[in-house]
């Protein structure tokens, strides 16, 4: 291939079934900066009525003395920063057991996750999926953890995913590469 010669690059498509290995460790890429419009919206869409996530004055005579950010919200949070190295191809979530807050979130703190695999196995229902357990970590910019649980999904084996549907327009109306 010559150095101007077009190509399609693929992107990231996310692990399959047979990816996995019971004590993989890995660190999600991605962190993110809570802010108050964050904690505010989440809450309020989900009808939390806690004045401690949208009341700063309320906060203010708290222990904490500020807004608590919505615990939901942090675990969101942490089950998306995985989505990239776990469950890109998952075919459903079986369930989130062992939740855990060890420490609060603030607005203003960033949130980082690691995940660890615990266990797999073929579905005996659906013998096209296996069944990957996993533990997770979210932390906060100090390192503290802040949310932590095991989480169990159906995911797809490579060989019976189904077809991506995104659909590709011809490269040809690209612009030509700059000489």
């Amino acid at each position: 291939m010559s150095d101007t010669e077009t190509r399609v690059v693929e992107g990231w498509n996310g692990r399959y079934f047979e990816d996995f290995r019971v004590g993989d460790i890995y660190y999600h890429p991605l962190g993110k900066t809570v802010t108050e419009t964050d904690n505010q919206w989440f809450t309020l869409l989900t009808q939390n009525t806690s004045r401690t996530h949208v009341d700063r004055n309320f906060a203010a005579h708290t222990e904490y003395g500020k807004p608590l950010v919505n615990s939901t919200f942090t675990l969101a949070l942490v089950t998306g920063q995985s989505t990239i190295d776990l469950s890109l191809n998952v075919f459903a979530n079986l369930g989130w057991d062992e939740v855990r807050m060890p420490a609060p979130v603030f607005e203003g703190d960033t949130v980082y996750s690691r995940s660890k695999v615990l266990s797999l196995r073929t579905s005996v229902s659906r013998p096209t999926l296996g069944i990957v357990t996993v533990a997770t970590e979210g932390f906060n910019q100090n390192g503290i953890v802040v949310v932590s649980y095991r989480r169990t999904f159906l995911i797809y084996r490579k060989a019976d995913a189904p077809a991506s549907y995104a659909p590709r327009p011809d490269e040809s109306s690209l612009p030509e590469t700059a000489e």
